[in-house]
């Protein structure tokens, strides 16, 4: 009996599992909405909403939980960077599924997951990855380059057998 043990199968064993679970929330992540069947679109709204949740949180230790499940950092950066923010006022219910009929090939019910909010440039505060102060203070203390004597005696000729 299966007492107390929540979450869907989707027959699959328990690696299998995490892996599509780690492959689907990536690619909502991208592509902002994705089509896949309904027990699946309702066990990834789970673990889309917790990652929504650290993306709001933008600290270092929230930033390494969200690696553990999205596994590309150009995604997690995504997440913290823009997703995160587009929720920052909103307390929980960042996804939607849609029911949009049945597939063809076994007539498996399937769904659209998508974010509840869209995405649009006038609405969205992006974060710096740097802080102001530092982003003012770069440009202007520059390190020059070495002078070419400095270079030229640091370096050996090749055939004496010298390591630098």
């Amino acid at each position: 009996m299966r007492h107390n043990n929540s979450g869907r199968r989707l027959g699959r064993n328990t690696s299998h599992r995490q892996a599509m679970m780690r492959n689907m929330v990536t690619s909502l992540i991208e592509h902002e909405r994705i089509t896949t069947t309904d027990n699946r679109a309702k066990e990834l709204r789970k673990i889309a909403e917790r990652m929504v949740t650290l993306g709001k949180r933008s600290d270092l230790h929230a930033r390494r939980l969200a690696r553990e499940i999205v596994r590309d950092p150009k995604m997690v950066t995504k997440l913290f960077n823009l997703i995160g923010p587009r929720f920052q006022n909103r307390q929980g219910g960042y996804t939607r599924i849609i029911k949009i009929g049945n597939r063809l090939g076994d007539n498996a019910r399937l769904s659209r997951i998508e974010f509840v909010e869209e995405l649009s440039p006038d609405r969205v505060k992006v974060r710096d990855t740097k802080p102001a102060a530092e982003a003012k203070t770069e440009p202007a203390a520059q390190p020059e380059a070495p002078a070419p004597e400095a270079a030229d005696a640091n370096t050996s000729v090749a055939g004496e057998g010298a390591q630098p």
